[in-house]
């Protein structure tokens, strides 16, 4: 069965359907049905485990309003209207950008091209894996300096929203795997996100951690939840170190902050059980 916790809120759509999740833009949603069901979203069909797991997503700028429908094993189906949540996102704009900093390099558009088709194809991974359905853990810990969604417009032209977490911490701070699976994409240098690492958690949810100055793991390579992965950089293109993590439902780009307690919530606990830890000892 999937979890569930006060860390997430709770949807119960239907006697024998649950999801759990935001239901939100930018939000990762997981559910559970009954076996042997068949599950759509606004008409296309989800995978559904043998024992009625399933997950989706809402884009950034989702409309709010989607159907789920739920076919039932013994004939019996139900359509479930999903309002989904508007989110704000923070907006800058800056004026006065010079136009050769407008123009990119052509050269460096070509490489950043063969990066970008690197991690469709990683993000296109449609595994057997589940570990989609357990409680993520952050993949390190500190200041937040980058939230999803948001985006900056330059001399009245958007760029491209943001769509990941930056943890601020220093250089060669480790990463951890937020939840089980199998790495799919490790490169020590891409043009935009220098040293990048996606893990496939399955039904094409991944992770992806950009601007690493170390990658433990290769392709291929199974890891288990906090299990040390990479080092955070300041590589590709950043102005410094700082983790950038993202969160993926295939191509769709997902909020990381809707899979895991609070950042404050975190700390203060870390905090807590340091000052318990030291109590103890003396």
């Amino acid at each position: 069965m999937l979890l569930s916790s006060a860390l997430f809120n709770i949807a119960v759509a239907a006697e024998r359907t649950q999801l759990d999740g935001k239901l939100a833009q930018g939000a990762l949603v997981r559910g559970q049905t009954q076996g042997g069901s068949k599950v759509s979203l606004d008409g296309k069909a989800l995978r559904v485990t043998s024992d009625g797991r399933f997950v989706f997503g809402f884009d950034r700028d989702a409309d709010a309003e989607h159907q789920l429908k739920i076919e039932y094993a013994d004939g019996a189906s139900e359509q479930m209207p999903l309002t989904i949540a508007k989110q704000d996102y923070r907006i800058s704009r800056i004026e006065g950008i010079s136009k050769k900093i407008m123009k990119p390099d052509p050269v460096a558009v070509a490489r950043a091209k063969k990066d970008a088709q690197m991690v469709r194809e990683a993000r296109d991974t449609n595994s057997d894996l589940t570990a989609f359905t357990s409680h993520f853990i952050w993949p390190v810990t500190g200041r937040i300096s980058g939230v999803y969604g948001s985006q900056r417009i330059y001399n009245g032209v958007p760029g491209r929203p943001h769509f990941g977490v930056d943890i601020a911490r220093p250089t060669g701070t480790v990463v951890v795997a937020p939840a089980d699976g199998i790495i799919t994409l490790a490169v020590p240098d891409m043009f935009y996100s220098g040293g990048t690492m996606i893990i496939d958690h399955g039904f094409g949810v991944s992770s992806s951690f950009l601007h690493l100055s170390k990658l433990y793991v290769k392709p291929g390579t199974q890891v288990k939840q906090g299990q040390k992965v990479a080092e955070v950089g300041a590589t590709g293109r950043v102005t410094g170190p700082h983790l950038d993590w993202r969160i993926n439902w295939y191509q769709m780009r997902l909020d990381p902050q809707s899979l895991v307690p609070s950042m404050v919530s975190v700390l203060s606990n870390n905090k807590d059980v340091g000052k318990a830890s030291n109590k103890a000892a003396n």
